[in-house]
């Protein structure tokens, strides 16, 4: 208890004090004191109070044992911290750390205006005066707990006095603050106000009634809260489970806050068209900014815009279990979720598509969808991202492009709308710039748009770092033929092509400096490669100037026994072309709802996924048997040092499955890599073993190109020739003629001219 002393002081600062006994209640009446404080007289005598006064019940008045500040008195008002509800010291500190730094970054001149004293409990008082306050308040509650961890001391309330000071500013020098500044006060305690951020089904409507997916659930599934109100307000503070928003010219601070969760917002503004205390769905906010609140004319509204069971449904031959079994398959398409090997199998039956190709596409294109919106951490210091170079290997009339599009095409459609977008944004941002500053002043201010386009084709590495600067989750490069990017690893020049491909496979930073512009930086590279590539172009790299450079190691090669198909009569029906395309958009829309996420420099913060303990064991298991291979003499050269590399591709692998089988399979555990992830992992890496290995003794037994040029470099480049035909008629006639130094056209009159002497 302070003392007496104390107490005159505090009474000669027109501060109305009570006593208060062990009850922690006023042991005597103090209502009046709210409009008017005792004289120091009255007040001592009730200091010294020590008990054997009674009341007309008969019980005793409790003896003095401490004194409050009564609240309401004078306009004084407080804010109570009550920092008890958290468990530990650390949590309680780590709150009013925040807190306080929250109310300094958003009220100028915080110090000088606000009196801070600790609690016995660890608790803290903020006290100031306003000409408007109010009673006490519980401001905000945590989750699961019933009392508040910040409520008001206003009129009818008190508060202990103690000796904790903590600010500059005493009991004697407490200030009258700006309405403005109580409201940011209060807007910013309010924000740590646990609200249940679950989306409430809306109300149930007779025209609607039997879809199997109702309007309003689509349109929130596939919309953000910031789709609608991103003309209304900005986001200010991004904290971790929520961003704080404030409404576009407000005076305050904060106007409330958007959950990441669920997507909801919550108001405290009741300056906007949309409802304040109330969770608000996506749909909820559409419905009160364009039909001011009529939910039935919002549902009608979006449902003739798409959303609902129209989709198309998934066919019920798609929903059937594989109707091949996958150990008699090249490449181990149940990896993927049974929705997925059906439609490939259907594209096998019906197009003539390779399976090992289409397989290889869904992974690739799955990589460039995730993107940098997960990791995964293989242990402390080592973390993989989705990122694959896939090259499917085959002779010409195969059908690569054509089974590789077969799976691609939605998300390449997806791609070429963003293309469009952008081109028509630029147009009009160029045409604002082309403008003098007199007609700007008169036009509304159009920004330059961001490129979004996430797939390239042709592409200069300086244009597709720029283009990666901005599409910072991925950019896919899809190559009909990657002869001329496998051409250009072979440039042995200062800041090769080679080096910037090898270091953003690894995702280290990569850079371009220019001298005639600005240099380019992509911090978090991420560019899945995919396309195709003759065997006979392809054996050329197996080469000794290859060997260390560690580029080819680093493909992944699908090599099909394949042949060419004769022309059949069945059919895909357009029900399940169309199904396919909405759920691969739907797979690329949820991921960018879901999973990218920003921090407050726009930057991507991605999800880091571990294995379970079952899966652990199994990376344990498979990382210590290829080391056991690379250490044994069973293996070459070239396998031995393709290998290492598995060890990174096969958590590449298992966080790809898992991703997949989250999002088709509607399960959530995103960030928890399964035993049956990683086991399908191994088995995709085992079959890319099995293909490099393949492909190498294809090139031991084939590729004799240069040594045949080089054992019989006294003989005529027709003789030469002669040799290399007779041993290998389907060559790279172009290839042959540059290492022979003669045009593709002298290539042919050889051909002709042996096949003359052959008749």
């Amino acid at each position: 208890m302070i003392t007496i002393d104390r107490a005159r002081q505090l009474l000669d600062f027109n501060l109305s004090l009570i006593t208060i006994g062990d009850m922690k209640l006023p042991n005597f009446a103090w209502k009046p004191q709210q409009s008017k404080a005792l004289s120091k007289d009255e007040f001592e005598k009730n200091y010294n109070y020590k008990g054997g006064i009674f009341k007309k019940d008969k019980t005793e008045i409790p003896k003095t044992c401490g004194v409050g500040i009564v609240t309401g008195f004078d306009n004084l008002e407080v804010i109570d911290v009550d920092l008890k509800v958290l468990p530990s010291l650390k949590d309680q500190q780590d709150f009013w750390n925040e807190y306080i730094s929250f109310l300094k970054d958003n009220i100028d001149m915080f110090e000088d205006k606000f009196v801070i004293y600790k609690t016995i409990n660890n608790g803290y008082h903020l006290l100031y005066k306003c000409k408007t306050i109010q009673g006490n308040t519980k401001i905000a509650k945590l989750k699961g707990q019933k009392e508040a961890i910040i409520e008001t001391r206003g009129i009818g309330g008190y508060v202990f006095v103690y000796e904790n000071q903590i600010s500059k500013l005493s009991y004697t020098e407490i200030r009258e603050i700006s309405e403005l500044d109580r409201e940011v006060l209060l807007e910013i305690s309010k924000t740590y106000n646990y609200v249940e951020d679950t989306i409430k089904p809306d109300v149930e409507q007779k025209e609607y009634k039997g879809l199997e997916l109702k309007p309003w659930d689509d349109y929130n599934n596939k919309t953000t809260i910031f789709d609608i109100i991103n003309s209304d307000f900005e986001i200010v503070r991004n904290l971790s489970d929520k961003y704080i928003i404030k409404r576009f010219n407000a005076q305050s601070a904060h106007s409330g806050y958007v959950y990441k969760n669920s997507g909801c917002m919550y108001l405290f503004t009741t300056a906007t068209c949309y409802p304040n205390e109330k969770l608000i769905s996506p749909f909820a906010a559409y419905c009160h900014k364009n039909f001011n609140g009529d939910f039935k004319a919002a549902s009608s509204d979006i449902y003739t815009k798409g959303f609902g069971s129209r989709i198309v449904k998934e066919p019920k031959e798609i929903k059937e279990k594989p109707i091949i079994d996958s150990k008699d398959l090249v490449f181990p398409i149940d990896i993927f979720p049974n929705t997925i090997q059906n439609y490939i199998l259907e594209c096998h039956k019906t197009l003539n598509s390779s399976i090992d190709y289409m397989g290889c596409s869904f992974m690739w294109m799955s990589s460039v969808i995730i993107g940098n919106s997960m990791q995964i951490q293989v242990k402390n210091g080592w973390r993989e991202t989705t990122n694959l170079w896939i090259s499917v290997v085959g002779k010409a009339g195969l059908g690569k492009t054509p089974s590789i599009s077969n799976i691609i095409n939605p998300l390449m459609k997806a791609n070429n709308n963003e293309v469009k977008q952008y081109i028509k944004l630029n147009d009009k941002y160029l045409h604002y710039k082309s403008l003098d500053k007199e007609e700007q002043k008169l036009t509304e201010e159009i920004k330059k748009p961001f490129k979004t386009q996430f797939i390239v084709n042709d592409i200069t590495l300086e244009a597709l770092v720029d283009l990666h600067e901005e599409s910072d989750n991925s950019v896919g490069v899809f190559k009909d033929e990657l002869a001329g990017w496998f051409k250009d690893m072979n440039k042995y020049r200062a800041g090769s092509d080679l080096e910037f491909w090898l270091s953003s496979w690894s995702g280290k930073s990569v850079s371009l400096n220019r001298k005639t512009s600005k240099s380019a930086f992509v911090e978090k590279p991420l560019i899945p490669v995919l396309g195709g590539i003759q065997p006979s172009i392809l054996n050329i790299f197996y080469t000794e100037e290859n060997k260390d450079n560690g580029f080819i190691d680093r493909m992944l090669l699908s090599f099909p026994d394949l042949e060419i198909e004769v022309y059949n009569d069945n059919e895909m029906s357009d029900e399940i072309l169309e199904w396919y395309h909405a759920c691969i958009i739907n797979f690329y829309d949820s991921v960018k709802k879901q999973l990218i996420v920003r921090d407050i420099d726009h930057e991507i913060q991605p999800k880091v996924a571990h294995y379970s303990d079952e899966a652990k064991k199994e990376w344990i298991r498979i990382f210590n048997e290829i080391t056991n291979t690379q250490n044994s003499n069973d293996e070459n050269e070239y396998m031995k040092s393709m290998l290492p590399k598995q060890k990174s591709y096969i958590p590449r692998f298992a966080l790809i499955i898992n991703t997949i089988d989250c999002f088709f399979n509607d399960k959530t555990n995103l960030e928890l890599i399964s035993k049956d992830a990683i086991l399908k992992a191994e088995k995709l890496s085992k079959y890319f073993i099995a293909m490099a290995k393949k492909i190498k003794i294809d090139s031991t037994e084939k590729n004799e190109i240069k040594s045949v040029l080089k054992i019989n470099d006294t003989k005529t480049n027709f003789e030469k020739f002669k040799i290399l035909y007779e041993n290998d008629k389907e060559l790279n006639r172009k290839e042959v003629g540059e290492l022979l130094g003669v045009s593709r056209n002298t290539i042919q009159t050889y051909i002709k001219k042996l096949e003359n002497d052959t008749i």
